[in-house]
């Protein structure tokens, strides 16, 4: 198959992509992108407003200053001095209507949800190697030839496809929603998260509280693209509640090309004794750890196959979105969690640039989320919100992911998912460490056994 080259990009006040094609990634430049690119891809640039600053490297140590443990502690929120520049509400929306969300805009129209907007900061970073891996990636990973929707190869250590082809919008929004599916949060990540779901207005109720363990073969830094196996990253999760699914134990592999090697889960339920392998754990099933409001693939935004849908880029736009949100990991589940939403005061939205990408079903599936709309980061290459309509093309649920800073790692990571049932008033906050224990745990880089996430070790230590 025929490599893909660059097509053109142009729009007011952003990079003109046009020149980048295939010859600009020539010898004298074999570890960096085209100039005006950051080492991700995004635009170095800050806008002509200097609303969005420009990209200086992110941040990559703990501000002098700042008394942090990360091995004892959750990082702090580092921009707690930065003051609020407006907040967005029913009495301004006009205003700022093109810089929101179809469902962030119904969400302040019908339910008395507001935003506070401060000063951007552009955290992403990553390690030298994977930005070198990005490189390599921008010339050698290509979508399968089945489609977009299936996978795709070449590529490794970085997002697959830095610069997206969008001469070709169907080929550029199924790359970055690979980008999306292979955004960097390390090699090895542990996390004590819980789950909450508001419902009726009643006070939250947790729903699920476990320890999930994520191993990426794809970002091993020891490893290759010739001894990739195909695997993103495998997970293991164990309940720690509440009380009817204690030792409940849950293991995915997340794979570069579903017609190659599919996603697989297995699943242990306490008192069985045995694993079983979970198909239904993708795609639409509703998600039984968020009491069924969200489904499988809502997870983050959009999480799972990609076969589903077909994958179109719309253009590239300024956004206000959630943003630099280490100060939710100090509010208490009670404080945060309002009637409707989550508290607006503890959560930081900021203005970035986005790639817009909207999916529609492929002929011949099906999914409750007929067509969904995704706004993806252009530093971290991750959605930042998404908005999701039924059948009947009534907007159903709007997803929002806060993001966290991690120096120690560096980088920036989807802290909390929310997701709103716009149709019902109900919403869930997924994937979440919080103020007060036992949900405060820190976030761990270090070392994880593989047979933590096997399912051989979880069948073993189950067997009775």
């Amino acid at each position: 198959m025929k490599r893909r080259t660059f097509g053109a990009f142009a729009a007011a006040g952003m990079v003109d992509l046009s020149s980048l094609t295939k010859s600009a990634f020539a010898a004298d430049a074999p570890s960096a992108l085209p100039a005006g690119l950051t080492p991700f891809g995004s635009e170095q640039a800050g806008n002509a407003a200097g609303t969005i600053p420009a990209w200086t490297g992110g941040m990559t140590e703990t501000p002098k200053g700042v008394n942090w443990d990360p091995e004892k502690e959750l990082p702090p929120d580092f921009f707690a001095d930065d003051p609020m520049l407006y907040e967005v509400n029913a009495g301004n929306l006009e205003q700022y209507k093109h810089l929101l969300s179809d469902g962030v805009i119904h969400l302040i129209k019908n339910s008395g949800f507001s935003i506070k907007v401060y000063p951007t900061h552009r955290t992403q970073a990553m390690p030298e190697w994977v930005y070198k891996n990005i490189a390599q990636n921008a010339t050698r990973a290509q979508l399968d030839p089945h489609g977009g929707r299936f996978g795709f190869s070449g590529g490794y250590g970085g997002v697959p496809f830095p610069v997206p082809d969008v001469s070709k919008p169907y080929d550029a929004g199924s790359q970055i929603i690979w980008n999306h599916e292979t955004a960097w949060e390390g090699h090895y990540v542990t996390k004590v998260l819980s789950t909450w779901v508001v419902q009726s207005g009643r006070p939250p109720v947790m729903s699920s509280y476990g320890r999930d363990h994520f191993i990426s073969p794809y970002y091993d830094p020891n490893g290759s693209l010739e001894g990739f196996k195909g695997y993103i990253y495998k997970y293991a999760g164990t309940n720690l509640g509440p009380a009817t699914t204690i030792g409940n134990q849950t293991v995915y592999f997340a794979s570069i090309n579903t017609l190659k090697q599919p996603n697989i889960a297995w699943q242990l339920l306490a008192g069985q004794g045995r694993v079983r392998k979970a198909p239904e754990i993708s795609y639409d099933t509703p998600n039984s750890f968020d009491d069924g409001i969200g489904n499988y693939d809502e997870t983050n935004g959009f999480s799972g196959a990609l076969n589903e849908y077909d994958w179109k880029f719309i253009e590239k736009k300024e956004l206000l979105v959630p943003y630099n949100n280490n100060k939710l990991f100090h509010v208490s589940v009670k404080d945060a969690h309002g009637p409707k939403f989550i508290n607006p005061d503890f959560v930081r939205w900021e203005l970035h640039r986005v790639w817009v990408v909207e999916a529609t079903l492929h002929p011949g599936q099906r999914n409750v989320l007929a067509r969904r709309r995704f706004y993806v980061d252009e530093d971290t290459w991750t959605i930042t919100t998404g908005d999701a309509w039924d059948a009947k093309n009534d907007l159903y649920h709007t997803a929002m992911n806060t993001f966290a800073v991690f120096p120690n790692l560096p980088g920036v990571l989807i802290q909390n998912n929310f997701l709103y049932n716009v149709q019902t008033g109900n919403y869930v906050s997924q994937q979440g460490a919080w103020g007060n224990a036992p949900f405060n745990q820190p976030y761990s880089f270090a070392t994880i056994s593989e047979t933590v996430v096997e399912p051989q070790a979880m069948a073993a230590a189950a067997a009775y």
